[in-house]
Formats: structure tokens, sequence, C-alpha cells
């Protein structure tokens, strides 16, 4: 058995860990910012195709307390390094460390290198190891002297779909918006609408959600160029993933922007994402909002203020899109994302429930509005 850590932002892990537990791994752990489990070769494919939350997929190889860089070094030196990284194979050394004895970070990254270094120096008979070959990403971290050490599987992290080739300014990564439609609670059955769509990734998450289609299968990663794993495990994991989709079903899914180039933007992602056929985007004003179903679903990140409009601007547009909001019926269901902690106050109600987010750096709240 294989031991795995993904890593995710704030306020996801319950969701990811409840991915990781559909997919039917074990020993499930969820902590603060990532979750920990068990499972085979077959898993590291499976949980990169898969995953609409997490931000990557690690092979943890050995995991120990250190409160000083002896002890760094030494634990980090006891893993069989030569059994994942060849002779010529590059491996640079990035991590963190969290209320920690061993605090700087580029000082525990030197330790680690040079750990992985002698280890592997003394296997292939090197003083100097070349480093010209393929790379695998040695990841580390530190949590109350608690050391995490292994190999990143997915290389460019999992919000990365390969569907957004262009964007706009501030957009939303793929994994905090699956998140949102996630704690929605939208499944496919209503109609989904965000007046604020920008380059539409909001929308289109929950086309991938709707469809049941995996959102890693139009990218690559890191781990499919490893001798270690089989190739057939990718191929069988994606074909798992397509066996479980759902077709022949009609879906109401929209996004709206005041941009057209934005829109523009949106329907040719869609088009990468294989869902063209399932979510609509036009140009439209969100504070002239209407639609005309006796229920529905709004999911939307509309401008912080602090990224896209002056302050004053934004909370102006806050309470445009309150006044729209409140033309819905009462069985409508609305979540808002937002830095803004006046936002409540310019939307004209306090929200039923909201649940703390990061977006990036930004920590931001999901404002639910309508029934729970």
């Amino acid at each position: 058995m294989l031991d795995f850590a993904i890593p995710c932002l704030l306020g996801l892990e319950k969701l990811v860990g409840d991915e990781v537990k559909r997919l039917g791994l074990a020993d499930v752990r969820v902590e603060n910012g990532r979750v920990l489990c068990r499972g085979t070769e077959a898993d590291v494919a499976r949980l990169n195709i898969n995953l609409r939350c997490g931000a990557r997929v690690l092979l943890v190889l050995n995991t120990f307390r250190a409160a000083d860089f002896e002890a760094l070094f030494q634990g980090v030196r006891a893993v069989a390094w030569e059994d994942w990284i060849a002779r010529e194979d590059e491996f640079p050394v990035t991590g963190y460390s969290i209320s920690s004895t061993l605090h700087s970070v580029p000082a525990c990254q030197s330790i680690v290198k040079k750990a992985i270094v002698s280890r592997l120096g003394a296997k292939y008979g090197l003083e100097t190891l070349p480093e010209t070959g393929r790379r695998r990403q040695v990841r580390f971290s530190i949590m109350k002297d608690e050391v995490t050490v292994g190999l990143d599987t997915s290389g460019e992290g999992l919000y990365k779909r390969g569907y957004r080739a262009v964007g706009v300014a501030a957009p939303l990564r793929e994994t905090l918006a699956a998140a949102m439609v996630l704690l929605s609670r939208y499944r496919g059955r209503d109609p989904f609408c965000d007046p604020f769509c920008g380059s539409g990734t909001i929308a289109i998450e929950a086309a991938l959600i709707a469809k049941n289609r995996a959102p890693g299968l139009n990218r690559s990663f890191a781990a499919q160029s490893w001798a270690q794993l089989d190739r057939r495990v990718w191929l069988d994991a994606a074909d798992e993933a397509m066996d479980r989709e759902f077709s022949g079903k009609r879906y109401e899914i929209w996004g709206g922007d005041v941009d057209p180039a934005a829109i523009d933007v949106a329907r040719h992602n869609a088009a990468l994402a294989e869902v063209d056929d399932t979510v609509s985007f036009e140009v439209a004003d969100a504070t002239r909002f209407h639609w005309g179903g006796l229920y529905g679903r709004v999911v939307t990140n509309p401008p912080y203020g602090e990224r896209l409009l002056e302050r004053r601007e934004a909370e102006a547009l806050y309470r445009a899109f309150g006044r729209s909001m409140d033309k819905l019926p009462d069985s409508w269901h609305v979540a808002v994302l937002s830095s803004h902690t006046e936002f409540e106050r310019c939307f004209g109600r306090p929200a039923v429930k909201k649940r703390k987010l990061y977006n990036g750096m930004i920590k931001c709240d999901l404002y639910f509005y309508g029934k729970t």
C-alpha cells in the first residue's frame, strides 16, 4: 500500500475527504489543509483524474518528528529515494513549515536536498549527481515538528484542468469553483446561474459536476512518466471515469457577464472542457438578473473591491445585485463568495449561513441565502 497526502485550500478539507472516500481509498484522515489516505498504484491515477477540490496528490515516503536539522537530515536520508529517483533525474525541493522549531523554509529545503543527494550519491557511486533527466518534484511539510516528505505525482496543480487556455482578470481557481458548486448542493437537477461568470469557471465546473465528468481527463500528470508505475493504470483510471459519466441528460446551466470579451473567453473555455453543449453564456448585467423559473441556484463570485473595483463601487454593486436577488422566489438558493467584511449589509440582508474559504491568499466567506 502507498501513502498519499492531498493538500487543499483551508475550508475544503471535508469536501476533499468525502471525494477520497467515494473513490474507495483506505484510512482517510482529514486534517487542517490536507487529507491523508492509503491506496494502490492505481489510485495515483484515480486520485489525480477524479479529484475536484484537492490541490495535488503527493506520494508520502516518510513521516517523522524533527526539532533540529540533524533529525531532519536523517529522516529524509532514511527514505529509499533510489526506488523513485533515477541516476540522472532532476529533483528540486520545495515545502513549508508551520508552528515548528525548524521555521526557516530555505534552510529546511537545503537540508532536505543535501540528505537526498547524500543517499543517492552513495547508492549510485557519484559525488555529484547530474540532474539532467526527468523532473521528480520533492515536497515536504513541517507542522508542529512533524515532517512529511514525498514526491508530487500531479505536476501542475489540479486546478489546472486543461480547459482554461486564456483568462480574464482575477480568475477563480477551478478547485475553489468546484467547491462552491458542491457546497451549494447543486447536483444537476435545478437551473444553475452565475451572473458574474467572467471566464466561465463556476458554470463550467457546475457542468462537469452535473455530467459527473472527471475534471482531470483532458490533462497530463507528472507521475505518468514514472517507470515505477504501469502506464496501464492511467488508461484504466480514465476508462473507469468515463464509464461513470452521465449521458443523454439535459441541464440548464447559464453564465452572464457585462464584458463581451469575458463571454467570448467563457465560451472558448467551455468548448475546451467539452461542456459547450451543456452550459450557455451571454452578455448580461447581474444587477438586472431575472429568471422565469420557480426554483434554481445562483452561485457566483462578484468583484471584491480590493481587486477589480474600488471599495465604494463594489458596495454599490452588491446593493444593486441584492435588489435583483430579492425578486427571485424564496425557493431559489443563492451562494455568493466575497472578501468584503460588510457584504451582508450591502447585499441588504443577513445570510442564512456562511462558510469561511480562501481564494488564493484572500480570506473570504461564502454567503448562503434561501433554504439550506
